[in-house]
């Protein structure tokens, strides 16, 4: 039977040059998962007081805190995260995680946490902090990422801060080269300019260096209205991924900087603040299919102090971690010891509470058992996805996932990231 349509070969030509910038713009501005893995948390150092043996020390602090495995089981229990057996469970993997890999990301701060000091003084430190991070690579004692936060491009600091990353680099390569994990903080970011100013810095060190181009890239702390609402109603959060030129990596929210900027009473700073939540909520829409991540800030409520502040300081931290991953922001701030523990019981319990239901809607979806849920491909990704930011922060095994998914591994990592199945052709009606 011919079948007929009414489109003539010249009309759809017409349609596909309307569409041709459109189909650029998805390609380039909007790639997707770019398969990075995303630690949980950041944590912040005076540049001067990191070694080589600071993961591990903060690793052991952790855990002596909590009062060692048992004391995080008690503590999942006090915080409400299952009954003793599923508590004991949640201990044994956050105690190996605390002895393994206590810190996913680690930032050693020549900003705020390091204060103005003289010029020599700082010089010296950004030195340092070169060999010492090549050291700590080298000794295998780093954190997977590491890097530093210099001063901001504002005036009064532009010139330091270009300083202590340019001295910071050359450290680097002087020193046995860029670490794979390497990250690099720029803050107080209040318009796209500034943005555009440290690409071109970053192209000046690639040079200089001899570094690959787009070797060197970055990500931008959001601790100003500016960058939600500009003078002229644009959102500049939004246009700087695009002006970056492919080198932002992932933008970090600034609790205290932000609320303070809007006059908000010390008092009623904090993570959950709806003038955060606005703020996040823009920069979660930003950032979607752009392949750059998003982090949660910090709350300074720390578990020092007699037990009931302790106490106090863990619960709130632990449903701080738990609001923003159930608001599909995986990444937070941590600033002392302490607060590790409650950090991954919170993120691990997140992931594992949700992993028995993700797993079987997967299964069912990629092996077409009939099912009460009808998932569409874009739910078998976020499906894949939550899975696979759970084997990658230790939250879950790999053993748990084949078992519960009756798929492999790559299976379910080539879902989550829109990749080609391996060993599973594509057909029309394939549901990977």
């Amino acid at each position: 039977m011919a079948v007929t349509t009414a489109l003539s070969a010249g009309q759809l030509a017409h349609i596909e040059t309307a569409l041709a910038a459109t189909d650029e713009l998805l390609a380039t501005a909007y790639p997707g998962d770019d398969g990075r893995r995303q630690p949980v948390h950041t944590v912040y150092v005076p540049a001067d007081q990191f070694s080589t043996a600071l993961a591990a020390d903060w690793g052991r602090a952790a855990l002596d805190a909590a009062g060692g495995r048992d004391g995080l089981a008690a503590l999942a229990g006090e915080l409400g995260l299952g009954d003793p057996t599923r508590a004991g469970q949640l201990a044994g993997l956050v105690a190996a995680k605390l002895s393994a890999e206590p810190i996913e990301d680690l930032r050693l701060d020549f900003e705020d946490g390091y204060g103005a000091r003289p010029d020599a003084e700082e010089d010296a430190a950004a030195l340092a902090a070169g060999r010492e991070v090549n050291a700590a690579v080298a000794a295998g004692t780093a954190p997977p990422f590491i890097g530093i936060r210099f001063k901001c491009f504002e005036a009064p600091t532009r010139a330091r801060g270009l300083r202590t990353l340019d001295l910071f680099i050359g450290s680097l390569v002087a020193s046995g080269g860029l670490p794979d994990g390497l990250v690099l903080t720029l803050p107080k970011v209040t318009t796209v300019a500034q943005v555009e100013a440290m690409v071109y810095a970053c192209e000046q060190l690639e040079a200089a260096h001899s570094l690959p181009a787009g070797r060197l890239r970055f990500e931008v702390q959001v601790e100003t209205p500016q960058l939600i609402l500009a003078h002229d109603g644009t959102v500049p959060a939004a246009q700087l991924l695009h002006a970056g030129a492919g080198r932002v990596s992932s933008l970090h929210y600034g609790t205290y900087d932000y609320s303070a900027s809007l006059s908000i009473a010390a008092a009623y700073q904090s993570m959950d603040h709806p003038a955060a939540d606005y703020a996040k909520n823009v920069l979660q829409v930003a950032v979607a299919g752009t392949g750059v991540h998003l982090s949660d800030g910090s709350t300074n409520i720390l578990p020092v102090g007699d037990p009931e502040q302790v106490s106090r300081a863990w619960a709130l931290h632990a449903r701080l971690v738990r609001r923003h991953l159930e608001r599909g922001i995986y990444q937070g701030w941590d600033l002392h010891p302490a607060q590790l523990p409650t950090r991954f019981l919170a993120t691990y319990a997140f992931y594992r509470d949700g992993f028995e239901a993700a797993a079987a809607r997967l299964r069912n979806y990629v092996h077409r058992y009939e099912s009460a849920i009808m998932d569409e491909p874009a739910t078998a990704r976020a499906l894949a996805r939550f899975i696979h930011r759970g084997l990658a922060c230790g939250a879950l095994t790999d053993a748990e996932v084949l078992a519960a998914t009756e798929i492999s591994i790559d299976q379910v990592t080539a879902i989550a990231l829109a990749r080609p199945v391996p060993n599973h052709p594509v057909t029309e009606d394939s549901h990977v």
